[in-house]
């Protein structure tokens, strides 16, 4: 294999010929992937964005308008101001947002999450026996094994009709909240899947909250804990060398910010594909405001200083929402804002300490909100990002799964109900020239952020010629197999690869998968390994991220010189 020179062609700009990225060496064809997405040559389709716009309006604000209507004296759709704020609106809002996620209708839906046919995943898997599961033991009778049994989907069935049931109630009182709160806890046991679905660090939670501190506002100190706590760690989370390198692939995909801004957010560019000072100055003032929030509207009163807190908070989950966030978790940070507005707008008089009066329930919240994030942000390899509360910082747990082409076909063994991406692309793409590049174009996701560095080092040793296989994010491979996914690197590595070697039988080499680690906070490291289908762990390491900060995103020097081949 022959390594292009990556210092040379400064002046050569893209767009580049589907043919040249394709036929280049891996080094070289992450280096034009990656300046392409700089130059956003092929930037999401207006339709898409609107099409998801639309989703946002009707489907979810208008769902959740749809159910508030059934509550006890409702005034009307037309005078919003008397019931888009009252108890049971706010209530229902968070039973609607963990019904809509859970159905796969939320963020791990439609093509910006690599959904095309079918656009939704959720219950066409969790409802379907023989589907892939991952639960907290396989060993388990009757509730462990890797595939649904008709067990697991009467559960789910049973989940989703208890929260419809909730929803079209006139009130809601903690007899119809219970089944709820009761099945989803199941699911931590039985497929972890489903409980990270429904956002139980956020949605379960609170309505534990809901559920136990009935007297009096008790309920309402309960929620605003936990939305300062998700405020307070997702800002902790973000104290690291890589959210920058969020900032800059965020807003730089993002429809809104001009051409001549998201340049600036290069270090140099095109030449020079890190994020600027620019770039680190934005990530860390969002760090900042991230901060500042719960400060303000705790010690506010409902004065001038609770209005701009509320500004604040609304300006900064309106700035990731309107810049097309990788997972599009935009719904959530809808509801961060509303529910924000209504628990300090509307309640300012409502303080946190009144929980002291309900002990156990306080422990408990000690637990979700302080205890379980401070262990997952200090040991992310044994706790979700999602129970850490380590939100959108760019230092993920992640893995790469690189496949033999002729293997490939093995994993139609699986019982699922969508294809691999480049299944679903060739049904939509003219030829398989547009699909190799549309799938290419995922390696500038990965390569772009800090993150991503780990891959200079892991995946020279995952196979020997990198060109034989064909790579597939387990991202997006792990959602087509289980149903969702959310940026959890956990929900498609071990488990689910040894759930799919024993469905699937590969053999040795067929199947390699590059597993990286999130960075520990106040770690200096990433840790990774590489894991063969068949045979295990067949190299391991840690890359030390400070002196990757010095990098280019694609491998160049002696990185490059890795994947020569005599």
């Amino acid at each position: 294999m022959t390594i292009v020179d990556m210092t040379a062609g400064d002046d050569d700009l893209p767009p580049y010929e589907p043919k040249r990225i394709l036929s280049a060496p891996f080094p070289e064809k992450v280096r034009l992937i990656c300046r392409m997405w700089a130059a956003q040559v092929a930037p999401n389709p207006f339709i898409v964005l609107v099409m998801y716009w639309v989703k946002y309006v009707l489907f979810f604000a208008g769902g959740w308008a749809f159910f508030v209507s059934f509550s006890k004296d409702y005034p009307g759709f037309t005078l919003p101001g008397e019931w888009a704020f009252t108890a049971v609106a706010f209530q229902k809002a968070i039973l609607w947002a963990l019904t809509y996620e859970v159905l796969g209708l939320g963020c791990s839906s439609g093509p910006m999450n690599a959904r095309f046919n079918p656009p939704i995943g959720g219950f066409l898997y969790f409802l379907r026996p023989g589907t892939t599961k991952l639960p907290l033991s396989n060993k388990i009778p009757l509730v462990g094994g890797i595939r649904r049994n008709w067990f697991d989907v009467t559960l789910f069935a049973a989940t989703m009709l208890f929260l419809v049931r909730a929803l079209v109630a006139p009130e809601i009182t903690p007899a119809l909240l219970l089944p709820s709160v009761v099945l989803i806890a199941i699911f931590a046991i039985t497929d972890k899947t489903v409980f990270l679905a429904a956002r139980s660090e956020h949605y379960w939670v609170v309505l534990i909250g809901f559920l136990c501190a009935t007297s009096g506002d008790l309920w309402i100190s309960y929620s605003k804990v936990v939305w300062c706590a998700i405020w307070f760690w997702a800002a902790t989370s973000k104290l690291n060398h890589h959210f920058p390198s969020v900032v800059m692939f965020m807003v730089n995909n993002g429809p809104f910010a001009p051409k001549w801004f998201k340049k600036k957010l290069f270090a140099d560019y095109i030449d020079d594909l890190r994020p600027s000072r620019l770039a680190a100055a934005v990530a860390h003032g969002g760090t900042f405001a991230e901060y500042l929030i719960p400060v303000i509207l705790l010690s506010s009163d409902g004065g001038i200083a609770t209005v701009l807190g509320l500004i604040l908070m609304t300006g900064f989950h309106g700035f990731i929402g309107t810049n097309n966030p990788s997972g599009m978790p935009v719904e959530w940070n809808i509801l961060m804002i509303y529910g924000g507005i209504f628990l300090f707008g509307h309640h300012p008089e409502v303080g946190v300490l009144a929980l002291g009066a309900m002990p156990v329930l306080a422990s408990f919240l000690f637990v979700w909100t302080v205890a379980i994030p401070a262990f997952g942000n200090f040991f992310p390899g044994r706790a979700s990002f999602l129970l850490s509360m380590r939100y959108y910082a760019g230092n993920w747990a992640y893995n790469i799964w690189l496949v033999r082409p002729d293997a490939v076909a093995k994993f139609d063994r699986l019982t699922k109900p969508a294809g691999t991406m480049r299944q679903q692309l060739e049904g939509m793409l003219p030829d398989k020239e547009t699909v190799d590049l549309a799938l290419s174009m995922s390696l500038a996701h990965r390569f772009l952020h800090v993150e991503g560095r780990a891959l200079l080092e892991a995946l020279p040793q995952a196979v020997d010629d990198i060109e034989e296989y064909e790579w597939m994010e387990g991202e997006v491979l792990g959602g087509a197999i289980i149903g969702w996914n959310f940026g959890d690197g956990h929900l498609n590595g071990t488990q689910l690869l040894d759930a799919v070697q024993i469905q699937c039988g590969f053999e040795e080499g067929e199947v390699r998968v590059v597993m990286v680690e999130s960075q520990p906070l106040l770690g200096p490291t990433m840790a990774w390994k590489v894991v063969d289908a068949k045979t295990g762990v067949v190299a391991s390491g840690e890359t030390a991220i400070t002196p990757m900060l010095a990098e280019t995103p694609y491998p160049t020097g002696k990185y490059a010189d890795a994947y020569r081949r005599s």
